[in-house]
């Protein structure tokens, strides 16, 4: 894993909450400014806006273009607000730059290639701006980290994360599925790394806004980044997931933001007291893993010499549905309870496997 030292997005000390909000796409000078003015007034950190919208298929609106960037450069003389928007290639990269714009993201869309992040990186070569990446699209954790890598190489030490959540196929409640474990496992590599979650983009839909950024806040993200828009419902994009600056005072005004840890000693100590009666479960749960796995092993024996196939769809059904009517009497979810038995099956049969090859004779070349 590369060894990075992230430097402060603003300042000498990283503030919490770090947070962004504006418009998904500049339309009009007067759509920016009177949304930049009344988000103003609620003390946000960031104001942000596309200029180039990426676009599933052609003919779609892609973004107001450079022209836009002169409204965002207003928006900082009129409100004294940092501004960001959303750069791909080495034009928008120089561009953003020209007039002046404070941070600059990285889209999901451009995440997914790495040609992309590389090309926006050479341009950003030398340069002193704090980067935000989002997610790639596709569940990846490992080019979500190449994408920071490669920035962190050209130069780039304020870099940050956006958490939008992964595309996926079938039914689902959000625009793109969250998967937080993913999101917590970066955290957990990068501690310094900020973190911010994209809730309009996870959601889709603007009555799941608040559930998901409290969500996001309990989880122990550095901030939010929300769609705002003075008319939602007449966005030239994403209209479904925008609310109004008035919407969006009303959001933040309900969240509880909570504390990144407590020096308070009866605390600490209570943590510190539960938290080794969970290290000491956690270790009667892996000997007891590491003995049913023991026992997998022999039954692998046993079917090897008498001939039988590893898996057993009855014994395995049998072995899932007790698992889960037992584990939900304990108030365990189903969904665990599977995950768990799925998870140790799968080493079984991985371990049955393994004795069934390694006790085979290779076959005599004819």
């Amino acid at each position: 894993m590369t060894t990075m030292n992230f430097k402060p997005i603003f300042g000498d000390a990283e503030k919490r909450p770090i947070i962004i909000a504006g418009p998904c796409s500049a339309e009009t000078e007067e759509q920016v400014l009177q949304t930049a003015h009344e988000l103003a007034a609620q003390n946000i950190d960031l104001f942000r806006a596309g200029i180039w919208k990426p676009r599933t298929r052609p003919g779609e609106f892609e973004g107001i273009g450079t022209v836009g960037l002169g409204w965002l450069r207003r928006v900082k003389e009129e409100t004294g607000l940092k501004v960001t928007t959303e750069v791909a290639k080495t034009q928008h990269v120089f561009e953003a730059l020209k007039y002046g714009i404070d941070v600059l993201w990285i889209g999901a869309r451009t995440t997914v290639n790495p040609f992309s992040v590389q090309e926006v990186a050479d341009a950003l070569q030398g340069v002193d701006i704090p980067v935000l990446v989002k997610n790639p699209i596709n569940p990846d954790l490992k080019l979500w980290i190449g994408s920071i890598e490669r920035l962190y190489r050209a130069g780039i030490t304020r870099i940050g994360v956006i958490h939008r959540g992964f595309s996926h196929h079938g039914e689902s409640n959000y625009r793109n599925v969250p998967r937080w474990q993913i999101a917590i496992e970066l955290k957990r590599q990068f501690p310094d790394l900020p973190m911010i979650c994209d809730n309009s983009h996870i959601c889709g839909r603007r009555d799941t806004l608040q559930a998901v950024a409290q969500h996001a806040l309990d989880l122990n993200f550095d901030g939010l980044m929300t769609e705002v828009h003075p008319t939602p419902d007449a966005a030239w994009s994403d209209a479904a997931q925008q609310i109004t600056p008035a919407q969006y005072h009303e959001l933040i005004g309900k969240l509880v933001f909570r504390k990144a840890g407590a020096d308070d000693p009866e605390f600490l100590q209570s943590l510190d007291h539960l938290r080794q009666e969970i290290d000491e479960i956690d270790d009667e749960i892996l000997n007891l893993l590491g003995r049913r796995m023991g026992l997998a092993e022999n039954i692998g024996q046993y079917k090897y010499r008498n001939n039988i196939a590893i898996l057993q769809t009855d014994r395995w059904n049998e072995i899932l549905e007790r698992a889960i009517a037992k584990g939900m009497k304990k108030g365990l979810s189903e969904e665990f309870v599977g995950a768990i038995l799925r998870a140790i099956h799968k080493e079984s049969i991985s371990l049955q496997s393994k004795v069934m090859h390694q006790n085979e004779k290779p076959i005599e070349k004819l």
